[in-house]
Parts: structure tokens; sequence; C-alpha cells
């Protein structure tokens, strides 16, 4: 991903964000540390980017792949689960307990997920099958991913020439995450099996 953002530079980043945001959780926060490290000299010998660039470029790359996954959401969700819930594992009740929540706690859990590693790539579908006003949608998303990347680019800017150990050690803490990620996945998978043949069986 480092490689990525150095090579393609605003535009490898803005796609990194794009991507990230938009359903598939490719690691963002890797991309965002080292391009804040760019604003240094201490890897390259010179500036490669602005910090405020950065930040600018992250929040609206996040914002359209975000933008992007809610449209699908509001525009497709029920159709997918009509077709394909089965093998999705959901069901139209799902779809209506996160309408009820999205109408209580919608703006907070659109804020606080653009924050959250994973939670931040598949935030806006639910948004969107929940019909979010898009207005709403759009500022608080932007608002949050401003406030994730400008954290994840100030770390990054701070470490400088360090910034290849601190790399290493963000690949290192990922991995405990992912396992703890797919452990939960797993977990969920089987609830959600069991809940959709009582759901059927009914």
């Amino acid at each position: 991903m480092s490689s990525f953002v150095s090579h393609y530079g605003y535009l490898g980043l803005f796609l990194v964000s794009v991507l990230s945001s938009a359903c598939i959780p490719i690691p963002s926060e890797v991309a965002y540390g080292f391009a804040g490290a760019l604003c240094t000299t201490a890897l390259t010998g010179h500036v490669r980017f602005s910090l405020w660039a950065v930040i600018l470029v992250g929040a609206l790359g996040s914002l359209v792949g975000s933008v992007i996954a809610y449209e699908v959401g509001r525009s497709a969700g029920r159709t997918i689960v009509d077709r394909w819930g089965k093998w999705l594992l959901l069901t139209h009740q799902d779809l209506d307990s996160s309408e009820r929540w999205f109408e209580k706690y919608g703006s907070v859990s659109v804020l606080v997920g653009r924050v959250i590693p994973v939670v931040r790539s598949f935030i806006s579908l639910p948004a969107g099958i929940a019909e979010m006003k898009r207005v709403r949608f759009a500022v608080l998303t932007f608002v949050g991913s401003v406030a994730w990347v400008a954290l994840l680019a100030g770390l990054g800017y701070a470490a400088g020439s360090n910034w290849n150990t601190v790399g290493k050690d963000f690949h290192f803490a990922e991995i405990p995450i992912a396992v703890i990620i797919v452990l939960g996945l797993v977990g969920a998978f089987w609830h959600r099996v069991r809940t959709v043949r009582r759901h059927n069986a009914g």
C-alpha cells in the first residue's frame, strides 16, 4: 500500500481512500500514515506531499467511496435481499431493524463509524438501506473522515524518519486485530445461520 501511494502520489492516495470506504477493507491506515511521513524530508530527502493536501485528498476519497456504498444500499439493498438474501444470510426483518437503528442512532453511527477500522468500510451500506438523508450522511462522513485521516497522517508526520519502524508496528498490530475480526466474523456467521434458519422455519 505504501509503495502504491509513493508511486502514484495524490491519485494513489485518493484511490486507496475510495476503495477503503466502499466496502473493501484495505489497510488505508498505513497509507495515510505513510503519506503523512512523506510530508517531511525524512524519507526521500524532499517533501513529497503537503499535510493539508493529504488530509483533504484522503477525506474526499473517503467521501466518494462512502457515497458509492450508500447509493448501492439505498437503491438495491432490498432487491439484493429479495434475490440473494438466503445466501447472504439476510432477511427483511434485518433491514427493518437496521432502519429503526438508524432512525435513532444514525448520525452517531456514521460519525463514529468513520474512525473505527473495518467498520468504516461498511457503515455506509446500512445507512443507504435505511435511507438516511443524503446531505446529513455526506456531512457526517466528511467530518469523520477528516478527523481520521488527520490523526493518521499527523502520526506519520510526527514519526518522520522513524516511519519505517512505526510502519512495521502498524503491520504487527494488524495481526491480532485481524485474528479478532476473523473470530468475530465466524461467530457472527454462525449466529446469522441460526437466526435465518429460525426465521425461515417460522
